[in-house]
């Protein structure tokens, strides 16, 4: 069960209550932390805030993130560029993530991880992590039934579809190449596939921490699973 919170509060203090609320929980292997959320709903940045404040608190931390875990695009684009379906069933390997990051800094792991898969399928050197450390990994999807119970704690950050499309019409022109297929894509392909996904996994009911990021500066703390240490 979730327990409500829903207030807003200073994006500083939201950090400072997710990082106590990561370094209470004890575990004898990496404490594995999913950050999941939708398209451009700010997953990432809140990711790298997190880890920086846990290093600054003295914990050793593995930054990863499921995009390093794409499939090849043969796979991804099977049923479609634009496809809904293909976006939420066939865009990321979460295989290989679960048996190079997932299970190796679980309970019964040697604590041998590594960082990506390469559109090749090479992946770097294994690395040995601390048995103290923080694994901070953002993605989407990350609450599925494939990878949900190797997570130790799991944050997911929400904002509306609306602001969804609006910050990718800011961020994601470059690298689609105009407003028109920004829209398409995430019309088409990117907000469905979120839909899908939230049928299947109901996320904010089932994450530990539910965060609305619609104001960057001042979010919302909606929710945390009770039974955890309150953020």
């Amino acid at each position: 069960m979730a327990g409500s919170v829903d207030v807003d509060m200073p994006r500083e203090l939201v950090i400072e209550r997710l990082t106590g609320f990561v370094t209470s929980q004890q575990r004898p292997h990496p404490l594995r932390v999913a950050v999941d959320g939708p398209d451009a709903a700010g997953k990432t940045t809140l990711a790298d805030e997190l880890a920086a404040a846990l290093l600054e608190h003295g914990r050793p931390v593995l930054r990863i993130s499921a995009d390093d875990f794409h499939r090849p695009a043969e796979e991804r684009l099977r049923r479609g560029s634009l496809s809904a379906e293909g976006y939420f069933l066939d865009a990321f390997d979460y295989p290989a993530l679960r048996r190079l990051v997932l299970d190796p800094l679980g309970p019964d792991g040697d604590r041998r991880y590594q960082r990506a898969v390469t559109a090749a399928r090479l992946t770097p050197e294994p690395e040995r992590a601390p048995a103290n450390a923080v694994l901070v990994l953002d993605g989407v999807f990350l609450l599925r039934d494939e990878l949900r119970s190797a997570w130790d704690l799991t944050v997911h950050v929400t904002v509306t579809p609306a602001e969804s499309l609006r910050r990718a019409l800011v961020r994601d022109v470059e690298l689609f190449g105009s407003e028109a297929t920004v829209r398409e894509r995430y019309t088409h392909r990117y907000l469905p596939g979120q839909d899908l996904y939230r049928a299947a996994a109901h996320p904010e009911q089932t994450a530990d921490v539910v965060i609305d990021n619609e104001d960057v500066s001042h979010p919302r703390l909606l929710s945390w699973r009770t039974g955890r240490t309150t953020p």
